[in-house]
């Protein structure tokens, strides 16, 4: 069998199976080595001060190399957007549908991935505060959300037995997305801050996301729409 032939028997038999393949694998795992050098000198040295041949450095690639990946320096955080909402979608599938979505939610902290990138507290808050401050970080940061919101929807749905689709399933993870952005950006900000958890933990229980679990009543969708009655 030829290499061309191997990797696209590999490609097709991981596609089938719904998992990269390991061609895609290791693209993943590059991606995200370059996210985090990126992550760790943008927070070290600021946003300006790094250029691209830095973040090479860091990654042990050529600035060669990083061009395949990411196509402006700006772009080089994004897969570290994107897999922290798929750590969560992946601790949701782990957990009962029928367990409270805030404790489900908490539980992602207490991976290994999230536990080694918030080991460095004061590193981490550092990022955070130069994505917020830097235009570009954050348009890229409030675009990876939007796009991850059709990865977090089909584990949200399950959790409210209704359509990925529906309005509750959409509303429901707006809230919890943001939910995240905004306690991050909480914590990043504040001179002495609580632990990043108990300050999720306050915010899902200020937004009672537990009760957002809830089915839609039988009548919703028949009132949808329909016009109030005189005096109502």
């Amino acid at each position: 069998m030829t290499a061309k032939a191997k990797h696209g028997k590999e490609h097709t038999m991981a596609a089938a199976r719904g998992r990269p393949s390991l061609t895609e694998h290791r693209r993943l795992q590059t991606r995200l080595e370059i996210a985090e050098a990126a992550a760790a000198l943008f927070a070290d040295r600021g946003y300006e001060a790094t250029t691209v041949e830095d973040i090479a450095s860091a990654a042990g690639i050529s600035p060669r190399t990083f061009y395949r990946y990411c196509p402006t320096k700006e772009d080089a955080l994004t897969p570290l957007f994107t897999s922290s909402v798929g750590q969560l979608v992946d601790v949701l599938a782990e957990h009962p549908v029928d367990e409270p979505l805030s404790a489900a939610i908490e539980a992602s902290f207490g991976t290994a991935t999230a536990e080694r990138r918030l080991e460095d507290a004061a590193r981490a808050r550092r990022l955070v505060r130069v994505l917020g401050t830097v235009p570009v970080l954050k348009m890229r940061w409030l675009a990876a959300g939007r796009e991850m919101q059709e990865r977090l929807a089909p584990a949200l749905a399950s959790r409210a037995d209704a359509p990925v689709d529906s309005l509750e399933v959409r509303l429901m993870t707006t809230a919890v997305l943001d939910a995240f952005t905004v306690t991050m950006e909480h914590w990043a900000w504040q001179d002495e801050p609580e632990e990043l958890v108990d300050l999720m933990r306050r915010a899902l229980a200020f937004l009672r996301l537990d009760e957002l679990q809830a089915k839609p009543g039988p009548s919703d969708d028949k009132q949808a729409g329909r016009p109030l009655e005189p005096g109502r």
